[in-house]
Order: structure tokens, then C-alpha cells, then sequence
């Protein structure tokens, strides 16, 4: 694989490099958020770790089930202004989350949160496609996602000196800094210019929209996503667990395969982007992510055989490898044929729907992974590569049943 140009990893159009400063501001708020959230939680809210899961866990099931009628909104209003909303709404949110006090107060600006945060990627996607055009979308996709993992990484930076001053006000600050970083990010965003067309749909009935939609080939397609999203999951859970769990490894080695996974994904996201320019290209992706995440899950599983620390670990740093390779695979595919089957005067509604696969796989990932996957040992990991590969065979017959049909006209209103 040809690495690219420096030019390649900067959008063609200027709306587009708008957009990735505004994503850039965005992630640093985001990591500064995720690097002192534990600690918030309990030292600043009093919460105990099991308040925190269950608190998380409702406010997951209410950004599932407000995605699509707040993607529906955006086909009425247009994608640009609803991400503006969006991220003022998150930036309220987080100054409210940073005085809460509680189990109530914390689930209920949770849930609030999690309504506006499950909607923005999808609403992110509209955007960034609507700065560009043709197959280069996914490579501003593909740009975006660099620009949002260097974003995290210096938020996490910037949390360090808040976190090791250990004070309430502190971790309030943390919080507050993230709120601030979407005021800027939705300021900045409210002067990206877009395609008129590709984001402005004034004639499209939301209700209509959502009551319309019975198009389960492309909700074939999203469960086939979701599944492959495991992955998050993988590294963020399962990954380290089964490290601990298993093998002989040090947890000072776990670091090492999370900052693989990100100088990974910085480096070779925009280059394995170009597998879509092809015929067929976005086909392929997510069938090689499925490949590559069947091959992980045989990987863990053969660490967890007897044997010493440094062959566990070059076994780990294979599966991290591969791992990191599926993700970025899955991603671009995801991406492609979201968009592609998605028709122009619902691509908020269907990238919303498409998002739940997602979304769905952080509510019951973690317990699947824990629950079911890791208390099987070596035969869970090889249960779920072979589900795994399970989707990646049928990701051609589902986009083929998805090139035969062409969705009903949505309801429009009638002009006054």
C-alpha cells in the first residue's frame, strides 16, 4: 500500500477544510471529556461505579431511540443547521452535567446528552458529504476520523495537568472546557459553507419520513455494520481484559497496544480510504474488515494458550494489528454504502438508521464481550470471529438486493 502525499490528508475543497478544523476543536473537547470522565464521576457527582454504568446504560438506550427522528428533523431543516443545534445542545448539556449532584441529576443530563451525541455522527457524515463530492467524500470521512484521533489524543493531554491537580473545581473545569470546545466548534461550523442541495431539503415531511420507512434491505445493511462495529468494543473492553485474564502480560503493556491502534489509524485511514475509488471497492472493504476481524478473534483466542509473556504479547500485537486494520476497512465501507443507498431527500433519516448499528452494538457490546465472549474463553473468540465472518459473506448479497430495489418517494408537503 502507497502511503500518500501530506496534500492527501487535506480535504480538495475549502468547505471541507473548514469542516475538519471544526472536527478537530470538537475532538479535543471530546478527549478532554473521555480522559478525566471516571474520575468526574466520582469524585465531583459522588457516584459509585455501578450508579455510573446504570446511568450510562439508560441514557445509551435514549440516543437509540432519538437518532432517527432528530436525522428525519434534518431533512427538513438541513444537516448543517441541525449539527449547529446539536452541538450547542451538547455544549448546555455539559455545563449542566458539570454542577450535577447525584444519581437523578447525572442520569437525567446523561440521557439529554446522549440524545444530541448519538445524532451527531451521523449528522457529521451528511455534513462532511455535502463539502465535497463524488467517491472523495469518504476520504474526507477518512480525513475527519485522522483529524478527530489526533483531537482526541491532545484532549487527553490537555486533562493531564487538571486530572493530577486532583480538586473538584478541576474536574469541573474538564468538564466545562468540553463545553466550550463545541460553543467554538458549532461557531465555526455556522460558517462552513455546503451544497445547497445536498443539505437543504425544505418539501420533506419528518413525520412522513419515518412513517415511510420500510426499507429493510438497507436495515440488513446497518445490522451487518453494527456487528462489525464490535470492534469498538474489542479494543475498548475485550482487548485488555483478556490481556489480564489470560495471558502473562503486564498491564504496562496494554498502552502500548492502544497507542498502535492510534498511530495506526492517524497514518493509514486516508490511504486505505482510496479502496473505495474502485468498482466494487466499498464491497471489498467491509468484506476485508470482516476478514481481518475474523483473523483478530482466532489471534486472541491462540494468546490465551499457555505460554510465556512475550510470545502473548507478539500474539496480542497481531490480533491489535489486525484489529486496527478491520476497523479502518469496516469504516470506509460503512461510510461508502451508507451513503450510496441512502436516497438524497432522506439521507438524514437513513444515516441515522444506518448510525444504530452502531450505537446499538455500545449498549450490548460490552456485556456480550464480558458476558459472553471472555467467560468462554479461547471458544468465545472463536465463536465470534466465526460471526464475523458470517457477516462478511453476506455483505455482497445484501448490497445486491440493495442495487435491485429503489426506495419509495418519501411524502412531501404541499407548498403554501
Amino acid at each position: 500500500m502507497k502511503l500518500p502525499s501530506p496534500r492527501e490528508y487535506i480535504p480538495a475543497t475549502p468547505a471541507g477544510r473548514s469542516f475538519a478544523v471544526t472536527s478537530l476543536i470538537n475532538a479535543i473537547g471530546t478527549g478532554l471529556y473521555l480522559a478525566g470522565s471516571a474520575v468526574f464521576f466520582v469524585r465531583s457527582v459522588g457516584l459509585t461505579a455501578t450508579q455510573v454504568g446504570l446511568g450510562l446504560a439508560v441514557s445509551g438506550v435514549v440516543g437509540f431511540l432519538t437518532t432517527v427522528p432528530i436525522g428525519a428533523l434534518a431533512d427538513r431543516f438541513g444537516a448543517k443547521p441541525t449539527l449547529v443545534v446539536l452541538q450547542l445542545w451538547r455544549a448546555g448539556g455539559f455545563v449542566a452535567l458539570a454542577f450535577a449532584e447525584g444519581m437523578v441529576s447525572f442520569t437525567v443530563v446523561s440521557c439529554c446528552l446522549a440524545a444530541a451525541e448519538a445524532a451527531t455522527q451521523p449528522m457529521t457524515q451528511a455534513v462532511a458529504s455535502a463539502t465535497t463530492e463524488g467517491t472523495d467524500r469518504t476520504r474526507t470521512m477518512a480525513i475527519i476520523r485522522t483529524v478527530r484521533n489526533v483531537g482526541f489524543s491532545l484532549g487527553a493531554l490537555l486533562a493531564a495537568p487538571l486530572l493530577a491537580a486532583d480538586r473538584v473545581w478541576t474536574y469541573r473545569g474538564i468538564v466545562l472546557g468540553t463545553a466550550a470546545a463545541f460553543v467554538l466548534s458549532a461557531a465555526m461550523l455556522s460558517r462552513v459553507r455546503t451544497a445547497t442541495a445536498a443539505t437543504v431539503q425544505k418539501k420533506v415531511n419528518p413525520l412522513a419520513a419515518l412513517r415511510d420507512f420500510r426499507d429493510w434491505r438497507y436495515l440488513l445493511l446497518t445490522a451487518l455494520n453494527g456487528v462489525l462495529n464490535l470492534h469498538t468494543t474489542i479494543l475498548s473492553v475485550g482487548l485488555s481484559l483478556w490481556a489480564l485474564q489470560a495471558t502473562e502480560v503486564s498491564a504496562g503493556f496494554l498502552p502500548v497496544l492502544i497507542l498502535i491502534n492510534t498511530l495506526m489509524s492517524i497514518v493509514l485511514q486516508v490511504p486505505i480510504s482510496r479502496l473505495v475509488d474502485r468498482e466494487g471497492g466499498a464491497e471489498r472493504a467491509l468484506r476485508l474488515g470482516a476478514l481481518a476481524l475474523t483473523v483478530c478473534c482466532l489471534a486472541l483466542a491462540a494468546a490465551g494458550a499457555p505460554s510465556s509473556a512475550a510470545v502473548a504479547g507478539a500474539v496480542l500485537l497481531a490480533a491489535c494489528v489486525l484489529l486496527t486494520f478491520g476497523e479502518m476497512w469496516q469504516a470506509v465501507g460503512g461510510w461508502e454504502l451508507s451513503y450510496d443507498f441512502a436516497p438524497e431527500d432522506r439521507k438524514g433519516v437513513y444515516l441515522s438508521v444506518f448510525s444504530l448499528g452502531n450505537t446499538g452494538q455500545r449498549i450490548v457490546g460490552p456485556a456480550l464481550i464480558t458476558g459472553g465472549v471472555l467467560a468462554a474463553g479461547p471458544a468465545g473468540w472463536i465463536a465470534l470471529g466465526a460471526v464475523f465472518g458470517l457477516a462478511g459473506l453476506l455483505v455482497t448479497p445484501v448490497t445486491r438486493m440493495l442495487r435491485g430495489v429503489a426506495p419509495a418517494p418519501v411524502e412531501k408537503e404541499v407548498a403554501s
